[in-house]
């Protein structure tokens, strides 16, 4: 029997058996239960003491368990004290969802908590008035602040950075600097170096906070600070920084303009989230998802896949085609239809696995020329291993099934040449992808499935028609 909850003013929030996740890390029902009778019921104070607790993190998982009314409700209950932060850690429907229901005045409040790069995350995908009027309700240094990272192209490492950092001169001593950060007001909340530089902003070196925490007073910040430096540009693409920190194992790296000024730094915490929205972006697009995510309506997510649903109706007709070239050869004998799907599928499932490594390959900027020459020839000799392989196994299953050892040795020679084809073209159809500056991503499974599936087809009863003198 379930327990129940009796929202009674002046119950306690707190009770200690109504804890925020459950033993399988997600949130509870009965804490969510509660939290909907407060907002049912009205009660704000009530709302506000059960969310409090929360990390923003946190408060964003809750407004993904809640429906468009509660969603709304709960924010409108927190009042000014909901955090906005929450929104960069829901699903883009959402987040566009509670934000047209705001009015610009409350977004403008709550953006000007955020840091510079949470504040454009929100604010990149509303429209230009609804941004500029924002906007216009900031104060001046953080709208122009906001507006410069705003017009650094999406994805690029500029919307991505915070623009709040420490820049110190190299005549200093760590005595002055450390005397600076203690009566200095506006500092970043987290940081991990400070930056060197001369009075255009040019980074002349960088500082780690441990080799600076462990230096005498009396010592010059030029003669500690490291010359041998890693910076990014503020045009760069997003992935290309993280490929960055991975490389040179970095916790922070500063971003520059054009001019190669300073104007903001990444962080480690961003890098991740860059990684993670890559990644997903990546399996999306190889599944033919697009940008879908799971609180997308019904039909934003039909106008999502059916466009490469269409594409794969061609690649099908196609391969049906190949197929009605040998009626004749699959009327005569019965047992070709039944094993051909078996040499087909065999081969899609090879070629995606090669795909698979070449695209990740391709992603991580792997594939130089040794190291492209060396894969090519790794994959045809795996296809070759394979295709023997599976060649013996399905064509003794096959002889033992039909009695037939001549069909045994017909689909074993199919199999060796599609597994072959599958290893090869899962290399050549990213690689030529990305030379056509086209995304592997995206489209490499569907011309790689249709090519194993056309050839599987055609090699099968090709040589079953040779073989048994079907044509």
């Amino acid at each position: 029997m379930s327990e129940e909850f009796d929202p009674a003013p002046g119950s306690n929030t707190g009770n200690e058996n109504d804890v925020f996740r459950d033993a399988d890390g997600r949130i509870s029902a009965l804490w969510l239960e509660r939290l909907r009778a407060f907002l049912e019921a009205g009660r704000n104070d009530d709302v506000a003491s059960v969310m409090e607790p929360l990390h923003h993190s946190e408060v964003g998982d809750v407004l993904e368990q809640l429906d468009v009314a509660e969603r709304l409700a709960l924010v409108h209950a927190l009042d000014e004290k909901f955090d906005f932060s929450a929104l960069t850690e829901v699903d883009e429907s959402i987040r566009l969802e509670i934000m047209e229901a705001l009015p610009n005045a409350a977004i403008a409040r709550g953006v000007a908590e955020l840091d510079n790069d949470d504040a454009v995350y929100l604010l990149e995908d509303l429209e230009d008035i609804d941004r500029d009027e924002i906007l216009s309700a900031l104060p001046v240094f953080e709208r122009l602040t906001l507006k410069r990272s705003l017009d650094f192209p999406e994805d690029s490492a500029g919307r991505r950075m915070q623009t709040d950092f420490i820049a110190i001169p190299p005549f200093w001593t760590v005595g002055q600097a450390i005397d600076y950060l203690r009566a200095e007001k506006d500092l970043p909340d987290e940081f991990y170096q400070l930056y060197v530089v001369d009075a255009s902003y040019t980074v002349l070196g960088t500082l780690p906070l441990d080799k600076f925490l462990r230096t005498q007073r009396v010592t010059k910040i030029d003669s500690i600070m490291n010359t041998n430096f890693v910076l990014v540009n503020a045009e760069e693409d997003q992935e290309e920084a993280a490929r960055s920190f991975e490389r040179y194992d970095l916790v922070e790296v500063g971003v520059v303009d054009e001019s190669g000024r300073l104007v903001g730094v990444l962080t480690i915490d961003d890098i991740v989230d860059v990684i993670q929205e890559e990644a997903e972006e990546d399996i999306r697009l190889m599944a033919g998802v697009g940008d879908e995510d799971v609180s997308d309506t019904t039909l934003d997510t039909v106008k999502s896949r059916v466009p490469w649903l269409v594409v794969n109706l061609f690649t099908a007709v196609m391969v049906s085609l190949v197929i009605g070239l040998f009626n004749a050869t699959i009327e005569q004998m019965v047992a070709l239809a039944v094993l051909m799907p078996i040499v087909a599928s065999m081969g899609g499932n090879a070629g995606a696995q090669t795909m698979t490594v070449t695209v990740r390959a391709l992603a991580m900027r792997e594939l130089d020329g040794g190291r492209l020459r060396r894969l090519i020839r790794r994959e045809m000799v795996v296809g070759v291993a394979n295709g023997v392989i599976f060649a013996v196994l399905i064509g003794i299953v096959t002889a033992f099934r039909y009695g037939d050892v001549q069909l045994g040795i017909v689909i074993g020679m199919a199999m060796v040449i599609n597994m072959i084809v599958a290893g090869t073209f899962g290399i050549l159809v990213p690689l030529a992808l990305d030379k056509l500056k086209a995304d592997p991503a995206i489209a490499s499974a569907v011309f790689v499935t249709t090519i194993t599936d056309v050839i599987g087809f055609f090699a099968f009863l090709g040589i079953a028609g040779l073989w048994f003198g079907l044509f």
